[in-house]
């Protein structure tokens, strides 16, 4: 059953969207203006969806010290970093490139995190140079060579240690981060002698400890067990004279997908806080990397039917959005709420594959879902904010989509459409 918006019933809508006169609004903006305006696809963000996500961060660790570290990989456009850099974030960044991005939007250096399995010399030295407030290191080998690039530019790297709790974050295994079979972090068994080796390299200042087991999390008890280990490796690693000064839960909170019900932040919070204090380190200054859940709902992705193409077995509603506009169905199998950005009255709907033009069978938007549209309608892809814009590719000689962020009633183009001269200016005949 559909109602007059074109919504199954008992469909929700993210914060910050609403349907206005059958118009579907972002804050106080037309969706539908702004794809006349700047075409298809689209993704369009709201400020203050962004903000209403952190402000429960804010709320949960009021009155502690606390460095709230966006995970920037989940989007990494310019206008986003600046915006959550402004209401007090540090970044989080797992490249070189990042580091740059970083920079170019203003962060304090001291509150940058540089986190990833796989960083280079080169990127150790870049980070060292501007003053980075840590590196969150995955293995003994890279302790030694972070050691030797420090020691080679005569300072010392302040290091967190990340540790693998095998703690099963109960979420897709490609996002799974925290098991003993995942490539992060150093072995629970591990650590106490990592940490030990740390503390006599002259190049590095143990300042940390690190934990993160993965991303779309639901649940309160995966991250109640990793904390419970990690306290435990804190008594073990201070009780052997290194002292611990920052314990960083990282990120990993999930959001409303599809009638998923994660804890809200500043309830995920309480229970955690509650825990630390009861293990005596509540005096311990608290370190986050939230991604997905401060923009995943902060994002649509709008684009325009093109054909519909009814079948025996399947009917199938082809749209210009594809696989390297939105790659998490094709990736992860995940699951996005498709709705029209304006209704068809009384339009009896159909059942229909949202697929993409790209030559793919992979190439699919949203299976199964009930929808009254006709070619040209333009629909919108919720909860599109993470994992889609920064893993976007030029699959098919496809051009990146162009990005909106919307402020109350304003709305401000942050990236413009790329071209295929975009796309072909590094590139040399021979």
């Amino acid at each position: 059953m559909t109602t007059s918006t074109g919504l199954s019933s008992g469909t929700t809508l993210p914060p910050f969207i609403t349907y206005q006169q059958d118009q579907l609004m972002l804050e106080g903006v037309s969706l539908d203006r702004l794809t006349q305006e700047h075409g298809t696809p689209l993704f369009v963000y709201s400020r203050a969806a962004m903000l209403h996500a952190l402000s429960a961060y804010q709320r949960g660790l009021a009155g502690r010290q606390h460095l709230i570290c966006y995970a920037m990989k989940a989007n990494s456009s310019l206008a986003i970093l600046h915006t959550l850099v402004q209401a007090g974030c540090g970044l989080d960044i797992v490249s070189g490139g990042e580091l740059e991005r970083a920079m170019a939007v203003g962060v304090d250096p001291g509150k940058i995190i540089f986190s990833g399995v796989g960083k280079t010399r080169a990127e150790m030295r870049q980070a060292l140079e501007v003053g980075i407030g840590c590196f969150n290191v995955e293995s003994r080998a890279e302790l030694d060579v972070l050691d030797e690039v420090a020691r080679g530019m005569g300072v010392r790297a302040a290091v967190s240690v990340r540790v693998n709790p095998n703690v099963d974050a109960q979420t897709h295994p490609y996002i799974s981060t925290g098991l003993k079979g995942n490539k992060f972090g150093i072995a629970h068994e591990d650590v106490l002698s990592t940490y030990q080796h740390a503390a006599q390299c002259q190049g590095l200042r143990v300042v940390g400890i690190d934990c993160h087991i993965g991303s779309q999390i639901t649940q309160t008890g995966p991250y109640l067990d990793a904390m419970d280990r990690v306290l435990d490796l804190v008594q073990n690693i201070e009780a052997a004279g290194v002292r611990i000064e920052h314990i960083d839960f990282g990120g990993g909170l999930g959001i409303d997908y599809q009638g998923d019900n994660p804890p809200q932040a500043d309830a995920l919070w309480s229970a955690l806080l509650q825990r630390l204090d009861a293990r005596g380190f509540g005096d311990r200054k608290i370190f986050i990397e939230p991604g997905r859940s401060l923009v995943g709902n902060a994002g649509v992705c709008l684009t325009e039917v093109l054909y519909l193409k009814p079948g025996e077995q399947k009917n199938f509603l082809i749209v210009d959005a594809a696989m390297n506009d939105l790659p998490r169905p094709a990736m992860y199998q995940a699951f996005h709420r498709i709705v029209p950005v304006s209704p068809r009255a009384n339009a009896a709907p159909m059942t229909w594959d949202v697929v993409g033009p790209v030559c793919e069978s992979g190439d699919w938007i949203g299976r199964d879902r009930e929808l009254a549209v006709q070619s040209g309608d333009r629909l919108a892809v919720l909860s599109a904010g993470a994992y889609c814009m920064s893993m976007a590719s030029n699959y098919n000689t496809r051009g990146r989509a162009a990005e909106v962020l919307v402020d109350g009633n304003q709305a401000h183009l942050i990236r413009a459409r790329e071209s295929t001269a975009d796309q072909t200016r590094l590139e040399r005949l021979p």
